[in-house]
């Protein structure tokens, strides 16, 4: 199973990551965060969610 992370430290809440992968990340309050649940695996828009976040706040382990 592949899961991802935010780091909230490094999120600026720009939405790139649930406009790309919307059943894996969701715009909280004030950060992005990981949909409850949520599975990476065979999702290829979790990595084109990692590989966008412009300050790399997303890892997908």
């Amino acid at each position: 199973m592949k899961k991802a992370y935010v780091d909230k430290d490094l999120c600026i809440s720009c939405g790139l990551c649930e406009q790309i992968c919307p059943q894996v990340f969701k715009l909280g309050d004030e950060k992005a965060d990981v949909v409850e649940g949520a599975d990476c695996e065979g999702q290829d828009c979790c990595k084109e969610a990692e590989e966008s976040c412009p300050t790399a706040a997303i890892k997908v382990e």
